[in-house]
């Protein structure tokens, strides 16, 4: 979205500030122009003159109204015409009027006829458009011209002789012009406010919807009968919708949002549930806020994936955790290897039966397992952050089977491979991601050893039509994880081996929703059990 700021007092491609659009009192003018000219020419046509209308000659009236309403349709038609300055066209329109109506009014008996009033509304016209002294520079030509008119009237029709009146319109014509020019600069004033204020408003309802835009938190604004009004990138991903869904109902596009926004309506009071929809395998939290005070008005919802609320908790968790393993590394580590010591020390005496050979080699074994629990816990607590990069997974996987195959001198033959389509991208650290497929590469041919069927590991990827997020899933030819353990294989500790430290599927989920993604297990029935791992939207940034 591309945010452009207007500024106040910008200029319109013609010059003219935005704030105001003379063009419409010219507008008004010539509509008025064209009028008066069709009104006298139809007066003249049905022989219905009124006095004083063309007293003095009637067939000049006539004349003059024609030229009259051409010159009035010309000014028209040239108003939109935008290679003619716009100050010629108000000069034009102004000479036109006071000329013609000056010639009018000299067929019809001179200043008594009354038409010399109909050049106030021309002068007033002006000087809102131009104002300053071009209105009154105007005001005197027209007081000028009345008495050049008065003068010839005067000649020609002694009984027409009215200086007095002349000099009275005269000065209405300049009263006028400086009214109207001072409630023209007020009237100016007041719409550049106006559109200061409607600026100000435009560019900040802009910098709103840019901001709710780049949000990483879902926003959606419904109105009071559920219709959606706004939903900003987030939440369109995040629900697996179109940005561009205004006005649809949100129970027709997210069904299950609306059943709490429905419920929330009833009780602003209670407390939102996590959804999941079919679509997307995320948890996402609700939130609602309403739009003003009225109970029946729309609502706001706040859209966030439980994946980034748990990085932050996981976040605080791990710096807990950091404290305590420092501890745990001196409190632990130095005794430790004094008890490893003194065990090999003791294996390497000449006057130990095999019993005593037997106890050493127990000191030795748990010695070194308490010491990769220290490891483990200690990788946990102080890992780096993530460093998310975007690459295909196909090419990530191919590689990392090969690194695999070659430092555990294994068979290739051993893995199965296959992402769909080839070019599905995902955001991860590549480093976390390879200590995630290394712990569960690791369990995966450990519990495959008992049967001969190759491969023994299959990757399976990509992204489908129900899915819209890249995913990975390991499958083993193991027996499975026991049904009472499934819940708890995740804990840090947990291990159905005796062998093992509990913490490679822990760390492995950390590691995950480091990356905001999910690590679950998966048992389908029919033998369909596998780990998956279900990667954020590539499309979507970390904070």
């Amino acid at each position: 979205m591309e945010l452009y700021f207007l500024k106040p007092g910008q200029q319109a491609t013609n010059g003219i500030p935005i704030s105001h659009d003379p063009r419409r009192p010219l507008q008004l003018l010539s509509a008025f122009r064209i009028f008066i000219s069709v009104s006298f020419c139809l007066l003249y046509a049905t022989d219905n003159l009124i006095t004083p209308l063309g007293v003095n000659n009637p067939e000049a009236f006539l004349t003059y109204s024609v030229i009259y309403l051409i010159l009035g349709l010309s000014i028209w038609w040239t108003l939109n015409i935008r290679s003619i300055p716009f100050t010629f066209k108000v000069w034009a329109s102004a000479l036109t009027d006071i000329i013609l109506l000056t010639l009018l009014m000299h067929v019809s008996g001179g200043i008594q006829s009354g038409l010399g009033v109909l050049i106030v509304i021309t002068i007033a016209s002006t000087s809102v458009i131009l104002g300053g002294r071009t209105a009154l520079g105007l005001a005197a030509l027209a007081t000028i011209v009345i008495l050049i008119e008065q003068i010839s009237i005067s000649f020609t029709y002694p009984k027409g002789n009215s200086y007095p009146f002349a000099g009275l319109l005269g000065m209405t014509y300049f009263g006028t012009a400086i009214l109207f020019m001072y409630v023209a600069r007020r009237v100016r004033e007041s719409e550049d406010l106006a559109a200061k204020r409607g600026l100000d408003l435009e560019n900040l309802a802009q910098l709103t919807q840019h901001i709710i835009q780049r949000m990483q938190t879902g926003v959606i604004v419904l109105d009071q009968h559920g219709d959606i009004r706004l939903i900003n990138e987030s939440a369109a991903l995040m629900l697996h919708i179109d940005e561009m869904q205004h006005n649809a109902n949100i129970s027709k596009v997210v069904p299950e949002l609306a059943v709490q926004w429905q419920a929330w309506v009833k009780d602003p009071n209670r407390d939102s549930e996590a959804i999941q929809l079919v679509s997307n395998p995320i948890d996402i939290s609700p939130r609602f806020a309403r739009i003003g005070d009225q109970a029946d008005a729309g609502a706001v919802i706040f859209l966030q994936d439980m994946a980034a609320m748990a990085q932050q908790a996981q976040q605080l968790q791990l710096a807990s955790l950091g404290r305590l393993t420092a501890s745990i590394a001196h409190e632990i580590r130095n005794p430790l290897g004094a008890i490893s010591h003194a065990g090999q020390l003791l294996a390497e005496s000449e006057n130990l039966d095999s019993n005593d050979e037997r106890l050493t080699q127990i000191i030795s074994d748990h010695s070194r397992r308490l010491n990769t629990i220290v490891e483990n816990v200690m990788t946990v607590s102080h890992r780096n952050p993530s460093h998310v990069e975007l690459f295909n997974l196909n090419d990530y996987v191919d590689q990392f089977i090969h690194d695999y195959v070659i430092g555990h001198g294994l068979d290739k033959e051993a893995f199965y491979v296959n992402i769909s389509p080839a070019t599905t991208m995902v955001r991860f650290d590549t480093g976390h991601l390879h200590q995630i497929l290394t712990n569960l590469c690791q369990n995966a041919l450990w519990h495959s050893q008992s049967t001969d069927e190759m491969p023994f590991v299959s990757l399976v990827g990509g992204r489908s039509d129900i899915e819209t997020r890249p995913f990975l899933d390991i499958f083993d030819k193991g027996p499975g994880v026991p049904s009472d353990a499934v819940d708890h294989i995740f804990e840090p500790f947990f291990t159905t081996e005796t062998t093992g430290t509990g913490l490679g599927l822990y760390l492995s989920r950390e590691l995950a929703e480091g990356n905001q993604a999910h690590l679950n297990y998966i048992d389908e029935g029919d033998g369909q059990r596998y780990f998956r791992i279900t990667f954020q939207d590539p499309r979507r940034q970390i904070d």
